[in-house]
């Protein structure tokens, strides 16, 4: 039997407030169960505790999942525990924050090998921002404004690339825009972009576009000539092939 890969990656949005709640509810639908059990690995945050506190009332006192969380900052469990939280959990979500320093102690701790293994068996993926960027192949980061330099700029950070895409958090919010351009125009390679409360959904070999409020968008972009395309992702409730979605046009 062929297992069906599930993401959902999130551009934004407030989890405290429930900004994001119609897509929450389709990631805890995409699993099947009525009382999943959603692991919440807050790595990007420095596993802050008020994170962990919002998720648990979010997912577990709202919206009726068995919540657990994955610590890896301090005393982190060892690969054989973490692998197996990990593996018996039905979904995974993934907080916002530093994705460069996530990825960095994802790989140091072989998590990535695990999470690998997660998405070849059908476990739904999810997550926001950093938590989103993290499926993809590469991100457009905000990670060097944690540092305490002043002056910062976004840069392309390598994720799990179970995507082949380039994903763009916060496109609008943080005005994102002419930097991811800039990006998709130098480097290269199929950009995706969602507003806050915005999300694309990847179930097997097609996906859509999900979104929380009534203005929130995704779009893709892509390399002509020299510069960036930028075209706005349909809203239609039915699948389109993912083929579409990774193609330069």
């Amino acid at each position: 039997m062929k297992i069906t890969r599930k993401i959902v990656a999130i551009g934004g949005g407030e989890l405290k407030t429930l900004e994001t709640a119609d897509i929450d509810k389709r990631i805890i639908e995409l699993t099947g169960k009525t009382r999943p059990k959603a692991l919440f690995i807050p790595t990007a945050s420095g596993d802050a505790e008020g994170y962990v506190e919002t998720f648990e009332a979010c997912y577990g006192q709202d919206f009726g999942c068995q919540t657990r969380v994955l610590k890896l900052i301090q005393n982190p469990p060892a690969f054989e525990k973490m692998s197996a939280l990990v593996l018996d959990s039905d979904l995974i979500y993934v907080g916002g924050g530093n994705t460069y320093s996530m990825m960095k102690i994802w790989r140091r701790l072989k998590l990535d090998t695990v999470l690998a293994e997660a998405a070849s068996r059908g476990i739904v993926l999810s997550g926001l921002s950093a938590g989103a960027i993290c499926w993809f192949k590469y991100g457009h980061s905000d990670s060097r404004s944690f540092s305490e330099n002043v002056a910062w700029d976004y840069i392309r950070v390598s994720g799990l690339g179970f995507i082949n895409a380039v994903y763009c958090p916060h496109y609008h919010h943080e005005r994102r825009e002419d930097s991811f351009s800039k990006m998709i125009a130098k480097r290269g390679g199929i950009g995706i972009a969602c507003d806050n409360n915005a999300a694309i959904e990847i179930v097997g070999d097609h996906y859509r576009v999900l979104t929380s409020t009534p203005n929130a968008k995704a779009y893709k972009l892509f390399k002509r000539k020299g510069r960036a395309i930028v075209t706005e992702l349909p809203q239609d409730s039915e699948y389109i092939p993912l083929s579409d979605l990774l193609s330069r046009k």
